[in-house]
């Protein structure tokens, strides 16, 4: 499997195949419900079971290495909450509060949203957009940005192995000369990158009127069916907390 390619090929395998407005629909719930803690009450018991989805998804998408990752702090983090945190004081509760906060409430929807990026091309995205009538200055930046990011990421690794064959890393020699070795080619890169993305996107048509035309298929499968009617479940716990 090709690796740094994201909202180029959709990566997912055949067993799990969900529509991009579904995988929209989940980075949304995880955001809500983990990152921003609502639901109150009713949702604590359900959240660790939320942060557990990013890990299946990735494993469908054939992200092993980085679900080992994600599981491995995810735990450790936990773990320290519940059994170190309460015996601890001063500074070092401090220290280990502030990254278990980050951690238990940021990473799971990061994954999410990797998941998100790393599964869906930009056909998709398009797709999913028109479906749901957003307009083009919204989807336009969006396709752009998307594919961005990626495509620095890339520049980024081809920069430093080529700095790593002429020995310009950060164990030997000056550290400053380094990181300006790596950041001067990045900027420059990132700047053309930049205009070439945005000729394509008009090249391709992205900016003119009208309705245009898209061959890729996306649809509401049983799975995407499933998903909806968890997370509408979810929405009226939250509604339920703070409306009633």
């Amino acid at each position: 499997m090709e690796r740094g390619v994201m909202m180029q090929s959709g990566r997912e395998k055949k067993l799990l195949r969900l529509d991009p407005r579904t995988k929209l629909l989940m980075f949304l719930v995880m955001v809500v419900f983990v990152m921003s803690g609502g639901g109150g009450e009713l949702m604590l018991a359900v959240i660790p079971f939320l942060c557990l989805l990013p890990m299946l998804l990735l494993i469908f998408s054939g992200e092993y290495r980085k679900t080992a990752v994600y599981v491995l702090l995810y735990a450790v983090c936990y773990g320290i909450q519940i059994f170190l945190l309460p015996n601890t004081q001063g500074a070092l509760n401090s220290v280990l509060l502030i990254c278990c906060f980050i951690t238990l409430r940021f990473m799971p929807s990061f994954m999410m949203g990797y998941y998100v990026v790393s599964t869906t091309t930009v056909s998709e995205f398009s797709a999913a957009m028109g479906r749901m009538h957003i307009p083009d200055f919204i989807t336009i930046p969006l396709t752009v940005t998307f594919r961005f990011f990626p495509t620095v990421r890339e520049e980024a690794s081809s920069i430093r192995d080529s700095m790593k064959i002429r020995g310009l890393t950060l164990g030997r020699g000056k550290p400053m000369a380094v990181l300006e070795y790596h950041l001067v080619p990045l900027l420059m890169c990132s700047v053309k990158i930049g205009e070439e993305l945005s000729a394509a996107a008009l090249t391709r048509g992205l900016g003119r009127p009208g309705k245009r035309t898209n061959i890729c298929k996306i649809g509401f499968g049983w799975q995407d069916r499933i998903i909806w009617i968890l997370c509408v479940c979810a929405g009226a716990v939250l509604a339920k907390e703070h409306f009633f």
